[in-house]
């Protein structure tokens, strides 16, 4: 049985517990190299077969798995295993082979940013909806960047995009959107040494010009976290009106 863990976006403690006792269990671990934090591997028993996946191919990997699919095998994703994590292509081999698999999922690096920078995604009346995706670089994106920046009144998190900053303020200003509209950094999101850069499309770029690691980019007017209107879920007027219906029944 092979389970694909999500590790989380840096801070060890963010793994589930349903991860934790996988490794725990594991009699195998294959982790994606220097994006899992190394605490989490003093999970695996002392025994644990441990192997770092950074210098393999698709190939090793695939050829690793069948050799040790009838032990515990946990493959350990960084963040989420459903986002920017090519599972897809180990599944679809697994499949092939007809070895059992599971997915445990994890935080994801959007969701542990938010959290560090006390922020919200969805904000009544300026965004209810959150766009996940990445600036378009050497790997070609079926959606370009001006047709995702098109849904205005969204909130975005770019993840592998920071070399690609400038392109994301060309593109968003060829829009029509204001150069005040607020553009943040989160570097090494949850990690000890994670840094928040809080700017706008005119001055972010001058202020992570020197990242070279990993970065997650929100953008939008979500960032300012003023509501424009009231949630019907919290509102006084709203509440009442649920008791008068609840009291009518």
């Amino acid at each position: 049985m092979i389970k694909f863990v999500g590790a989380g976006p840096g801070d060890a403690e963010l793994i589930t517990v349903k991860g934790m006792k996988a490794l725990q269990e594991a009699e195998v671990v294959l982790y994606t190299g220097s994006l899992v934090p190394r605490e989490l591997l003093d999970w695996c028993g002392e025994g644990t077969i441990i192997e770092n996946s950074a210098d393999m191919s698709y190939e090793d990997i695939f050829a690793y798995m069948k050799k040790y699919a009838e032990k515990k095998f946990v493959r350990l994703h960084t963040g989420d295993s459903s986002i920017y994590s090519t599972i897809a292509k180990q599944i679809a081999y697994l499949r092939s082979q007809n070895i059992a698999f599971e997915i445990i999922p994890g935080v994801t690096a959007a969701f542990g940013a938010a959290a560090s920078a006390g922020i919200e995604y969805t904000i009544p009346g300026v965004s209810q909806t959150l766009i996940i995706s990445r600036v378009e670089g050497k790997t070609p994106n079926p959606e370009n960047l001006e047709q995702l920046l098109s849904n205005r009144h969204s909130s975005f998190a770019f993840y592998l995009s920071i070399r690609l900053i400038k392109k994301l303020k060309e593109s968003a200003l060829k829009l029509g959107y204001s150069e005040d509209t607020p553009c943040w950094v989160v570097e090494r999101a949850t990690w000890s040494d994670e840094k928040i850069y809080r700017g706008t499309l005119l001055d972010i770029e001058a202020k992570v010009a020197h990242i070279k690691g990993v970065a997650l980019i929100m953008f939008g007017e979500f960032l300012h976290q003023k509501e424009t209107q009231e949630s019907h879920l919290y509102a006084d007027k709203y509440k009442q009106e649920g008791q008068r219906r609840t009291k009518s029944l």
